[in-house]
């Protein structure tokens, strides 16, 4: 049984939640932020979400403000974003921490059950942070902003994906569409 379920979150209307409702359903979770450039992400994520929701995916956006100051607003104004610019109807929670000493238990789990994020062949965006002085502290330690985790049907964290692999690239949609051709448990 996945501790996943278990974990005590916050809708971003601030309504208590877990993702025992979500159960028997393949989650991305994806920790997110209005003023990163990763952030046009938002439509790739709210894509996917329209497109497989009816095949059982639920994306789930977690703000964080771990990754350069990049969320500083409050839950009404991250939504408001959410909603005025890219017309996310994805489930969002509030702002929590993805590293760190105040590490979110929900993070805690996701990278300890995958340690290291799946990198993008082609992306630069470890290397650019290093550079700057930015880059994680540890491997295991989430990335950036817009680092993915997919979750199957069971709770069971099966994926993790850097920052810069988009939600449609083919890395990320194989491992998707390999666990929605699974059933449910």
């Amino acid at each position: 049984m996945s501790v996943l379920y278990d974990l005590p979150l916050n809708r971003i209307d601030g309504a208590p939640a877990t993702l025992e409702e979500y159960r028997g359903d393949v989650l991305l979770i994806v920790n997110v932020a209005s003023k990163c450039g990763l952030t046009p992400q938002y439509a790739g994520l709210q894509q996917l979400h329209s497109d497989r929701q009816a095949e059982g995916l639920a994306v789930l956006g977690f703000p964080a403000n771990n990754y350069g100051g990049q969320e500083p607003g409050s839950s009404e104004e991250i939504q408001e974003f959410c909603s005025a610019n890219y017309d996310v109807e994805f489930p969002l929670f509030e702002k929590l921490s993805t590293r760190g000493e105040d590490q979110h238990p929900l993070y805690l789990e996701l990278t300890t059950a995958i340690p290291e994020a799946t990198p993008n062949p082609e992306g630069k965006l470890r290397a650019t942070l290093e550079e700057h002085g930015l880059g994680p502290e540890t491997n295991s330690e989430v990335m950036w902003n817009f680092e993915k985790f997919l979750v199957d049907r069971g709770g069971n964290v099966v994926g993790r994906f850097a920052p810069d692999l988009t939600p449609d690239s083919p890395i990320v949609m194989e491992a998707i569409e390999s666990e929605l051709a699974k059933p449910a448990p």
